[in-house]
């Protein structure tokens, strides 16, 4: 893997660190968490969001309070 050098001004570099998840982040996890927030869902991701739609609109979903009684998790 290649690597390069960019520069950042320091209001960004602030900015970049405010998103970090935890401080041994690398800015290019959190550059690469960007582009993939950004990134249009594929068809077929669409296509399961819509069937998971109509299945919980028609009431075939189980709850999480109901799988912790189910087994027993508090």
């Amino acid at each position: 893997m290649g690597s390069t050098t960019i520069q950042i001004s320091s209001d960004l570099k602030k900015e970049l660190n405010k998103m970090k998840l935890f401080s041994r982040e690398t800015y290019e996890e959190v550059i690469w968490s960007i582009i993939e927030d950004t990134k249009e869902l594929s068809e077929q991701t669409k296509k399961d969001i819509e069937i998971s739609r109509k299945e919980i609109a028609e009431g075939k979903f189980v709850t999480l309070a109901e799988l912790k009684k189910k087994y027993g998790v508090k």
